[in-house]
């Protein structure tokens, strides 16, 4: 692809997906442009085929006959950008590494979208600030009888889907103890590097980012905690936003005998919640149930089953296994303890 010809995606600023995507660009120095809207009607417009799962952001992308096709999950599309186009990498050289940054996007992906979620429609003030200006990112100039109505109907909605993610009134400190472990973890690896992989972003770092977009920027009660337990993750949110600036080197990705032990401490809070849920979920699948508990930081965690994170763990593994004998051996010592052992098979 052309850089005179910019890729064009769809999404909403509330999106932590978009917003890891739009700053992945911006920092690859890939020409984009975004449509600010649900994708729906504007693939009919276009006469483009919808996704089987519509998700944000939705890509435009030339399927191998040339012709546009909606695509949207931001994993495997990060990969295409990094086949398709120069520029700063966000993949570690070190394949340990590259590993380690895979494991941690994925967390952020799947497992911090609990914390946004949570957040966004668990808390009253959370809900009637989400409900409140949701509508307004679809149309800023609805008029007041439609936005009150647009807004009862998507709080309606969305409270009433926060059992798809886990939230309830029993998993809700759960929830609340993991963000802030996490937050601690942050701010205690941000004292020694300004990124998870060393002195430039990975993959991860973006992942990462798109979260804290909403839990830093746009929702109360977790920007609130993260202002008063983390002043540099809410610093490395607001810079990770455009980093077209950077220069990076090879040298400055961390190795896996130079990560610092801080990385450590985030690992074994992905092994503490996320590796749990994970291996249930697979359990629950191979057994045909529609739904799994587990014990979660002491408390009974249930929900639904899900076919996707199934494929998160088998797609973990298959980076894993993809890893020389030597390279996974310095996995294993990395993960080490962690509990993010527990998932590798």
């Amino acid at each position: 692809m052309s850089q005179s010809n910019p890729i064009t995606l769809i999404g909403a600023p509330p999106s932590p997906y978009t917003r890891k995507m739009i700053a992945i660009m911006r920092y690859r120095q890939i020409a984009y442009r975004i449509m600010w809207a649900e994708p729906g009607a504007i693939l009919d417009r276009m006469g483009i085929a919808k996704p089987k799962v519509a998700l944000l952001p939705t890509y435009l992308l030339p399927d191998s006959a040339g012709q546009l096709q909606a695509v949207c999950d931001s994993t495997p599309i990060i990969r295409r950008l990094e086949a398709e186009y120069g520029g700063p990498s966000v993949i570690p050289d070190d394949p340990a590494m590259a590993f380690i940054d895979y494991l941690l996007e994925d967390f952020a992906d799947e497992w911090g979208t609990k914390y946004m979620f949570h957040y966004r429609w668990h808390p009253e003030a959370d809900a009637d600030n989400a409900g409140t200006l949701l509508p307004l990112f679809h149309q800023l100039n609805l008029p007041t009888e439609q936005l009150n109505s647009f807004k009862s109907y998507i709080t309606d909605r969305q409270v009433g889907r926060l059992h798809v993610v886990g939230s309830n009134d029993i998993t809700a400190p759960v929830i609340d103890a993991s963000y802030k472990r996490l937050l601690a973890a942050l701010e205690t690896h941000l004292a020694q590097q300004p990124y998870l992989m060393g002195d430039r972003p990975g993959a991860s770092d973006f992942a990462l980012y798109g979260q804290l977009t909403q839990l830093v920027g746009f929702d109360p009660t977790p920007r609130a905690i993260a202002h008063r337990l983390a002043p540099r993750t809410v610093a490395y949110t607001s810079l990770l936003e455009d980093q077209t600036g950077l220069e990076p080197q090879a040298s400055d990705w961390n190795s896996a005998e130079t990560a610092p032990e801080t990385l450590k401490g985030i690992l074994k809070e992905v092994g503490h919640v996320y590796a749990p849920a994970l291996l249930a979920n697979a359990k629950a699948m191979q057994a045909g149930e529609k739904t799994w508990e587990v014990e979660i930081d002491g408390s009974c965690w249930t929900q639904q089953t899900f076919n996707y994170q199934g494929k998160c763990l088998q797609w973990i593994n298959a980076e894993y296994q993809a890893l020389n004998e030597g390279d996974r051996a310095r996995v294993n010592s990395l993960l080490q303890g962690t509990g993010c052992e527990n998932i590798l098979f």
